[in-house]
């Protein structure tokens, strides 16, 4: 197989993986059946496409060589009888001879399956971690080393996290089915919730060398833009999707040419991907023109919308920004906020006025948020004229993370002071 071939084979599978094994779910009701037909299928396309060409519609061709290894499956296992009638009858002969109309209306319902593939894989029953873990593998098309080496756990880990969840999920009795009323918007919630968490991971890793996984930014993002093709009429996902397209425009300049963390003020404006920030806008403008209710996710994105309509860091709307902070805060207990709120408060009131709010939460915030609230400290005592007390608190930071990148970033801030 050429390189270029293999290349395309493993896009497809990415575009499309999500779109098959929805679709086999529906059609098995055994989600671990489901995924290993469409593995099936992959393995086929694999095989087939570097010498026949890749075809005009190769989710099509994938759901349907998946589909009669369904067909097989359920014959040499001897039970569902009906199904194989019902599966035949869908569709028709020989592949070959099969149209790409006929191809095409066999998934036309595929992109409601896929919304709720995302729903099955955020279930409730699940653990936050693999929540991720199994969106990342089956709507995300990510294998389990991809996942392992994102996260920076070892690959048994993931696998395992991966084979719980699937369990879990079966012995729940847990369908396809989209759930209705709170339930969907609980659900709905969870969803966005892995794809913010997986986004963050990316953009600034909680431990290993990189300051940044950018294979997770940006496989957060498409899932982003998946969640909001599926479900336009949510205000929220489209915030969702504008914070992400915001915050990954930043993505180039968050490192130096030689690889060192670079802090927002520093940052070469010019390095950001405007094509991305003029996405977010308009994802943002989709989302306050709902006329719903302003969620966390729009006001985050709103945030970031004022660094990137600055063309300078000194053009930052600080006092624009720190209100919406305040927002933020009124919502709910949060440490995170409350350390971002600090930053906010100190660049548009001064830095006494960053310090007070950070300290109003340092028991909570030192705790659930510990390294980034000394860096804060020390960035605000910096401003402040306190070195030395910078220094110590840019130390303790240091001490604090796991990150090799940030740790020599809050080590180069200990030494300027």
């Amino acid at each position: 197989m050429t390189t270029t071939t293999h290349e395309a084979v493993v896009a497809v599978w990415q575009l499309e993986s999500a779109r098959v094994v929805s679709g086999l779910l529906r059609i098995t009701r055994d989600l671990q059946l489901a995924e290993d037909l469409a593995q099936d299928a992959l393995v086929a396309a694999l095989e087939s496409w570097p010498d026949d060409g890749i075809p005009a519609n190769p989710g099509a061709w994938l759901m349907t060589v998946a589909k009669r290894r369904a067909i097989d499956t359920f014959r040499r296992a001897e039970r569902h009888r009906a199904q194989v009638e019902r599966l035949k009858h869908e569709l028709g002969n020989d592949l070959s001879e099969t149209s790409m109309d006929e191809l095409v209306d066999q998934v036309d319902h595929v992109e409601d399956d896929v919304l709720r593939l995302m729903f099955l894989t955020c279930h409730p029953a699940l653990t936050p971690e693999s929540r991720a873990a199994l969106t990342l593998r089956l709507v995300g098309g990510l294998t389990t080393e991809e996942i392992a080496r994102g996260f920076l756990v070892k690959d048994t880990a993931v696998g395992q996290r991966i084979s719980r969840a699937k369990r879990t999920l079966a012995e729940s009795g847990a369908t396809l089915e989209m759930p209705t009323g709170a339930e969907r918007t609980e659900r709905l919630d969870d969803v966005m919730a892995v794809i913010y968490l997986v986004f963050n991971e990316g953009y600034a890793a909680t431990a290993g060398t990189s300051w940044m996984r950018t294979d997770l930014c940006l496989e957060a993002l498409r899932l982003a833009r998946m969640l909001a093709a599926l479900a336009p009429g949510d205000a929220e996902v489209h915030g969702l999707q504008a914070l992400l397209e915001l915050q990954a425009s930043r993505l180039h300049a968050r490192t130096s040419p030689t690889s060192e963390a670079v802090l927002l003020e520093d940052q070469d404006r010019a390095r950001w991907d405007h094509l991305l920030i003029r996405r977010g806008l308009a994802a943002l403008a989709r989302a306050e023109g709902t006329g719903q209710p302003v969620g966390a996710y729009t006001v985050q994105a709103a945030i970031a919308a004022c660094h990137a309509r600055a063309r300078r860091a000194e053009d930052t709307d600080w006092v624009r920004i720190a209100a919406l902070y305040d927002l933020l805060s009124a919502a709910g207990d949060n440490p995170v906020v409350e350390v971002n709120r600090a930053v906010a408060h100190g660049r548009a009131f001064g830095p006494a006025a960053g310090l007070a709010v950070l300290d109003a939460v340092a028991d909570d915030a030192g705790a659930a948020y510990g390294h980034q609230w000394h860096a804060v400290r020390g960035d605000l005592l910096s401003r402040a004229g306190r070195g030395t007390e910078a220094s110590a608190e840019f130390r303790t930071a240091a001490s604090l993370t796991r990150n090799d990148a940030e740790r020599s970033l809050l080590l180069r801030r200990a030494e300027s002071g």
